[in-house]
């Protein structure tokens, strides 16, 4: 049976890639930090299947110690401080998690278990100020915030203990991926909450940044997909991962707001308070890499991610009534 340690395992990602593991029969070890209370909802129909240890990318330590214990055939770094807005608020903390933290268990997996593969959670976010559409592997980065150049440096240092090291270290450089267990506090799922809040007679409107931004959205299920399968090939390689189609934010609330039978402009209020203080206008994936030597493809469009995330929200809210 191989085992994989998955860091950011609460997470929505780190939850999926759980799933996936599980039904591949892995053994699975989610890293959580040691806190004062426990927020594991997201696993929470998992936590008889899986193992949790405590470990914190701020702490070498910790980490050296997870990789001696479970010694994994395959390690996933998942956690980081990801949510774009907050880097600027701390860009300090930022780059300790998204940055450091990555070198802390690559250098963790160097000096106790370099067999193990390695997958690092890269972004597209990297490309930020974009100098070609679409963005693929060979895009020039040029971030736009501290999350964004944290991600840079993550991604950069994986290269290098490649490339120093002999390890097999990959990077997924994922489009913006969402599902119903997205965080609230990002668009998408500020979007269709708002929905179903307005739906339910819960509130009246719902604030928003730039509607013009535009994102190349995908499923969260679909993505994981995509990193284990990065791990099985035979020599470790860097790989663009989206839909190849792009959605403004307005479209976004759009398509939200008709699936549940609302005209958004009736709700919908542009407030320069959400704006970026430097903007990502347009990402969109070449991810003909990955269809072509991965043989990876997106299962669910735009239109049904929506509609997903709108029914979960209207169900979650619902109950609650």
């Amino acid at each position: 049976m191989p085992k994989a340690l998955i860091t950011g395992v609460t997470g929505q990602d780190g939850s999926y890639l759980a799933e996936l593991l599980l039904a591949k029969g892995y053994e699975v070890v989610g890293v959580v930090r040691r806190t004062s209370h426990d927020s594991y909802e997201r696993i929470d129909h998992l936590l008889d299947r899986i193992e949790i240890v405590a470990a914190d990318l701020l702490d070498q330590h910790s980490l050296t110690v997870v990789l001696q214990e479970t010694r994994p055939d395959e390690v996933y770094n998942l956690a980081a401080q990801s949510y774009v807005p907050t880097s600027w608020v701390q860009p300090v903390l930022t780059g300790e998690f998204t940055a450091l933290g990555v070198t802390r268990i690559l250098e963790a997996i160097r000096l106790v278990h370099p067999v193990a593969r390695f997958y690092q959670a890269s972004s597209s976010e990297m490309f930020g100020k974009v100098t070609e559409t679409p963005q693929r592997e060979s895009t020039a980065f040029y971030p736009r915030s501290p999350y964004g150049v944290a991600k840079v440096y993550g991604h950069w240092i994986t290269v290098n203990y490649r490339e120093s090291y002999d390890l097999f270290a990959v990077s997924g450089i994922l489009f913006n991926h969402e599902s119903p267990r997205r965080g609230i506090e990002f668009v998408t799922r500020k979007v269709t909450d708002g929905v179903a809040r307005i739906k339910l007679g819960l509130a009246k409107e719902l604030r928003l940044g730039n509607l013009d931004a535009r994102r190349d959205w995908g499923f969260a299920g679909d993505y994981v997909e995509a990193m284990w399968r990065m791990l099985q090939q035979p020599v470790p390689q860097d790989y663009v991962v989206g839909t190849g189609r792009t959605h403004s934010v307005r479209e976004l609330v759009q398509t939200a707001f008709a699936h549940v039978g609302l005209d958004y402009e009736k709700f919908v209020v542009a407030d320069p308070k959400f704006y970026r203080p430097a903007e990502v206008d347009l990402l969109l994936a070449d991810a003909s890499r990955a269809r072509t030597e991965l043989g990876w493809a997106p299962t669910v469009d735009f239109a049904s991610l929506v509609a997903m995330m709108v029914d979960a929200d209207v169900r979650r809210l619902g109950a609650r009534r």
